[in-house]
């Protein structure tokens, strides 16, 4: 009797330079073979020399993992480019404005794709290489304008890059029970479409939204990610140490430790046996 290949999959890490903690817990797991990609925000706080060469170590020990970008145009970060607009004050719109004026297109596709251009130089510059894939903070790369201009700055600055589209695979009947997954999937149709019209490459199926609001049991959620997922399909993730830092930016805070804690437990190594699932280099 033949035994069935283990799909690979990506199991994403975001938000690498977000805070001091967020970026140990992610070094922490990639150390253990427990990730094989993350993502790093080059606007943020915690992206000093240190930190870079402290996550080049972790991944050279794990050749498994993929370094990219997570390219991010909301608050309460700032942009890299000058002359950015619309801000409020010195950052970003919240995410709210900015899927609003995406949705009615009320941006300048070309000052987004220079940011962007901005952000994937800037990582080249610090990592000595362009991004290995290239994604978006709170999925912004899937939104109208954002995407075209998203990715055509990829195409230019990292074209070797793939990108991470944010639709999930399962029936529709399976889906109507998160809105907010759902019109990651409505948005993700169009962003495939002009992905494959540009010739860009992209994952082939995507999990890891979830009501971060709730007390969630990780672990469950993390079974249902994987049920389905297609082989080089992407589980995003956001473990990582709770520090002053990160609750100053960000209100997901318990639920990284939460995370952070399952993603390095046994329960995860078995289900990941289990579920005939590798964390080895995906695409």
């Amino acid at each position: 009797m033949t035994t069935a290949a283990p799909r690979r999959i990506w199991l994403c890490a975001d938000d690498y330079g977000i805070s001091p903690g967020v970026n140990q817990g992610i070094r922490e797991l990639i150390d253990r073979g427990r990730l094989n990609a993350t993502s790093v925000m080059v606007v943020g706080p915690a992206i000093g020399r240190d930190e870079i060469a402290m996550l080049q170590d972790a991944v050279a020990k794990n050749p498994n993992c993929a370094i990219g970008l997570h390219a991010t145009l909301t608050a309460p970060f700032h942009p890299v480019t000058m002359h950015y607009k619309p801000l409020r004050g010195e950052q970003f719109l919240p995410l709210a404005h900015k899927l609003r004026g995406s949705l009615l297109r009320r941006f300048d596709p070309e000052m987004i794709r220079a940011e962007i251009a901005a952000q994937i130089a800037t990582f080249t510059t610090l990592f000595g290489r362009p991004p290995a894939y290239v994604d978006g903070h709170q999925h912004v790369q899937v939104f109208p304008q954002v995407r075209e201009a998203f990715l055509a700055a990829v195409k230019h600055g990292a074209p070797g890059a793939w990108v991470r589209q944010s639709g999930r695979v399962h029936r529709l009947s399976q889906r109507l029970d998160q809105p907010k997954a759902l019109l990651l999937d409505t948005l993700s149709a169009g962003f495939r479409k002009r992905a494959t019209g540009a010739g860009v490459a992209y994952n082939p199926g995507f999990a890891g939204a979830y009501d971060f609001a709730g007390a969630s049991d990780f672990g469950a959620l993390m079974t249902g990610f994987l049920h389905g997922l297609p082989d080089g399909g992407l589980v995003m993730c956001h473990p990582g140490h709770v520090d002053d830092l990160l609750i100053s930016l960000d209100s997901f805070t318990d639920q990284r430790a939460r995370e952070l804690a399952y993603l390095g437990s046994d329960d995860f190594a078995r289900l990941l046996d289990i579920s005939q699932v590798t964390l080895s280099r995906a695409t």
